[in-house]
């Protein structure tokens, strides 16, 4: 059995990341950026939980600790969820193209694609929510943290789009490409710009 991605080291990831095979890839990368983003909301809490001057967060604290755990690990598993996606679909694209069934696996293998980087979307916008809530409950000492959470989470949410949108692009039934779309276009609007204003807000405590 091949080693998981998510057990190999950062420079061995990296180096995969490199080479001349299709995964890992974009949507493999936006997975474990994301898990980056919620496991610094998530170090963010554990410095701050305990404080007596937090006191009143501290109920809030461990929930979003214990939701934070989940949401990496989650993110995690998505990274493998990825990888074992593509496979069916790199085989669809190789069936000779006078083959009549081709058009219906490639679209079948497309739609299996997406769900991986869709999942990934859904799961970071949740990340986002937890990094606005540490925004006013974080510890000033971990508030650039924060930030820098919600920049990795906007950036994995995004790469995680285009990766949902190359698919899309393919699929010869508009009408589900037209819905899964819009789903992602959604979480686009809603989250990225709630992780800019995280950002925002942290620049102006940092630098105000």
């Amino acid at each position: 059995m091949s080693e998981k991605l998510t057990e190999i080291s950062s420079r061995e990831f990296a180096k995969k990341l490199s080479a001349k095979v299709s995964v890992p890839g974009g949507g493999g990368a936006a997975a474990l950026v994301g898990a980056y983003a919620v496991a610094l909301c998530s170090m963010s809490a554990n410095f701050t939980t305990g404080k007596k001057k937090y006191a009143e967060y501290e109920d809030d604290l461990q929930r979003i600790l214990k939701q934070g755990d989940m949401l990496r690990e989650r993110l995690l598993d998505l990274v493998e969820e990825d990888e074992a996606a593509f496979e069916p679909l790199s085989r669809a694209y190789g069936i000779p193209k006078e083959d009549p069934e081709r058009a219906g696996k490639l679209e079948e293998a497309t739609l299996v694609a997406i769900q991986p980087p869709l999942k990934m979307m859904r799961v970071i916008a949740e990340s986002v929510l937890l990094l606005n809530e540490m925004l006013v409950k974080s510890s000033v000492l971990m508030v650039s943290d924060v930030g820098c959470g919600a920049m990795l989470a906007k950036a994995a949410l995004t790469s995680a789009s285009l990766n949902v949108f190359i698919n899309t692009k393919s699929l010869r039934d508009r009408d589900k490409a037209a819905e899964i779309e819009a789903e992602a276009d959604e979480l686009l609007s809603v989250y990225a710009p709630m992780a800019d204003s995280i950002v925002d807000a942290v620049t102006k405590k940092l630098r105000g």
